[in-house]
């Protein structure tokens, strides 16, 4: 595999209540506005880490189908554990956190003793309100405008904050 690596969370696909909640009029609208952002930028070829919350605790994974890249999935706390099976239809691999480059990703932030360990924790889980602290790096859905950002560009963004 010869691709970029991307990453990206919570995208809570058919969940209504995220939908309105993130702007959208409705959850198909709120869904394919994801898909079109995803696949704007990650190719067939790309590895992306998607990071838990994929769904609203439902096993409605079809749309995982539409996603450009090799998906591995890091559980999330809406992730149900006995939804696995069906989502490996989707996506490539799932585990609970796995260290990637020096980074590890985890989709709730891991504790402040435990980061140091790492370059930095790479995480979803708390939507907007991300932590003001330059070894950890929010990349739930609305906080990276939809958009899975590249191993790359969160380099960059890190370098930029020291």
């Amino acid at each position: 595999m010869s691709g970029r690596i991307f990453f990206f969370s919570d995208p809570h696909f058919g969940h209504r209540n995220m939908a309105i909640k993130r702007g959208f009029e409705t959850v198909e609208e709120h869904d394919e506005h994801i898909v079109e952002k995803w696949n704007s930028v990650v190719t067939k070829r790309d590895t992306v880490y998607l990071v838990g919350d994929i769904t609203m605790e439902k096993a409605n994974y079809g749309i995982l189908s539409r996603l450009n890249g090799f998906i591995k999935g890091v559980l999330g706390n809406h992730d149900k554990p006995q939804h696995v099976l069906e989502l490996l239809k989707y996506i490539n691999s799932v585990c609970g956190m796995i260290k990637v480059k020096g980074f590890i990703l985890t989709h709730c932030p891991i504790h402040d003793s435990e980061v140091d360990r790492f370059i930095g924790n790479i995480h979803g889980h708390v939507h907007e309100n991300s932590i003001n602290d330059k070894r950890y790096f929010n990349v739930s859905a609305e906080n990276i405008n939809y958009t899975p950002i590249s191993l790359e560009d969160i380099i960059k963004l890190r370098n930029e904050e020291k």
